[in-house]
């Protein structure tokens, strides 16, 4: 390589560097600016991630302070003054406080609470679902058996997340009216259902046996849902 050309790559060298040094003084604010950023938002996750753990972790401690009081009444009350954060948390809230509201004998009062979390559009469909769901099975109500039998035919259909529960009261409000072989069709029925659970499987098939009926059990169907096999179920 001559001189000359050595020359010429060391002024071409040097006009980079110059322009480069120009392009970071007059562009690298931008670049530090989003370092920053980036820094800071993750600061802001962290610092999110820990404030709705700190604020479970209160909602949870005042529950279960609420729960370990001796008296019913109190515990009714008490859960009634707890501030939740979140709409999940006050649909749990609620159901907690309308079952403590039952056992001290306020069934007017969890009712109220019931239907509260029932309309409450901001609360997830699933715990509007259940509030619903407890309200008809709610004990000492003036609702007739009518109209609790269309109720329960409403939440019965497929779609909705409770319906075998649902027919599981329409199950025994035709026990309630005298109608066995409606019972033990129904219960028949739930039985055969893939989605049955083995709670509501082994009071079905209790049920079934007490009314003088023969379950009809699909095994395969029951073990392909749990994922387990089998269980005898004896008399």
């Amino acid at each position: 390589m001559s001189d000359t050309d050595s020359f010429i790559d060391e002024v071409n060298e040097e006009v980079r560097r110059d322009r480069l040094y120009h392009l970071l003084r007059r562009y690298g604010w931008i670049a530090a600016l989003a370092i920053v950023l980036i820094v800071a938002g993750a600061a802001w996750n962290e610092y999110q991630k820990a404030q709705s753990r700190a604020q479970a972790e209160a909602l949870g401690d005042a529950m279960l302070a609420a729960l370990s009081n001796d008296e019913i009444a109190a515990r009714a009350e008490q859960l009634s003054q707890i501030d939740p954060q979140s709409p999940g948390a006050a649909a749990v809230l609620r159901l907690l406080t309308a079952a403590e509201q039952v056992e001290a004998g306020e069934t007017a009062a969890a009712a109220a609470t019931l239907e509260a979390l029932a309309t409450d559009g901001a609360a997830p469909q699933i715990y509007r679902q259940l509030a619903n769901f407890k309200s008809l099975t709610l004990p000492d109500t003036d609702m007739s058996v009518e109209d609790r039998r269309q109720a329960f035919e409403a939440m019965a259909q497929p779609g909705n997340a409770l319906r075998l529960l649902a027919s599981e009261q329409l199950a025994l409000l035709d026990i309630q009216q005298g109608q066995p072989d409606a019972a033990i069709a129904r219960y028949q029925s739930i039985l055969q259902d893939a989605e049955i659970t083995s709670d509501l499987q082994q009071r079905a098939l209790q049920v079934i046996v007490a009314l003088g009926g023969e379950p009809e059990l699909d095994v395969n169907a029951i073990a392909e849902n749990d994922g387990i096999g089998a269980q005898p179920v004896g008399n």
